[in-house]
């Protein structure tokens, strides 16, 4: 099961639930990059969080004892703006659900922020939500404004537990429009894509490291990814056995993957 290991050129990795839940750190991160730089194997941090940019994840990263550059992460929110100049640079004004990070990251690219009249709605995770915004994303979609979505996670890990995510925030657009969004972070293809231009590498020498069948496992798999799951998450092993994508490799954390992945070389 684990023999593809040693033909795998570069790793995309999950952090929430895979890296630290929380504040909290996962065991054996420190060792695990330790091995992937030894090996000099290309990889880069994919978040679908919407409310963190590189700059802080680099940052919460080195206080847990990781380290990493701004260029080896790639969040949604930063994702977003990234495709939406690639891909439909005719989308010059947006109405935002989201915080501070998503919206920065847009202005960042000079996609001006408006209420009304906006070529796009994008969603992200928002825990300021209102129905206030949700009536003008609404109404703005209804008018033929496309629908853009951060991501589709229905819940987050916290430390608390399971949370609602921007996913829940989105269900409630599609219901109330009847229109499906485009979707930029996992299981969309925009999120991987760019990260392959990244990693400089092809689907099929690439693995997706996560926690979540929905997002990561299935999203990966679609695109022709690797996959290899921990169990340090969301998605259980007996979930994974009746899952329609079965991953690669499972695994119970960290420390696991580094002692199979050593073996295999």
């Amino acid at each position: 099961m684990s023999q593809f290991l040693k033909n795998l050129r570069a790793l995309l990795i999950d952090l929430d639930g895979v890296l630290w839940v929380g504040n909290q750190a996962l065991p054996g991160g420190g060792a695990f990059f330790s091995f992937l730089n030894a090996r000099n194997i290309p990889y880069v941090l994919v978040s679908n969080n919407a409310t963190r940019r590189a700059a802080f994840i680099v940052k919460h990263a080195g206080e847990l004892g990781i380290t990493v550059s701004p260029n080896q992460v790639l969040t949604s929110a930063d994702a977003t703006p990234r495709w939406l100049r690639a891909k439909m640079p005719h989308v010059k004004r947006v109405f935002v659900i989201g915080e501070a990070a998503l919206r920065n990251a847009l202005s960042d690219v000079e996609i001006e922020l408006a209420r009304e009249n906006v070529d796009a709605v994008v969603i992200g995770l928002d825990r300021a939500i209102t129905y206030e915004k949700l009536k003008r994303a609404t109404l703005e979609i209804r008018r033929g404004a496309k629908f853009i979505a951060t991501n589709t996670d229905r819940t987050l890990p916290t430390e608390e537990g399971l949370t609602p995510g921007a996913g829940s925030l989105v269900a409630a657009l599609i219901a109330a429009t009847d229109v499906q969004p485009i979707v930029i972070g996992k299981p969309g293809r925009p999120m991987f894509d760019l990260a392959l231009e990244i990693t400089k590498t092809a689907p099929h020498e690439t693995a997706m490291l996560g926690d979540r069948l929905d997002t990561d496992i299935d999203g990966a798999a679609d695109v022709g990814l690797k996959t290899i799951m921990v169990l340090t998450g969301v998605s259980t092993r007996a979930e994974a056995e009746q899952n329609r994508v079965k991953p690669d490799l499972i695994v119970q954390d960290l420390p696991t993957l580094v002692r199979v992945w050593a073996e295999s070389l």
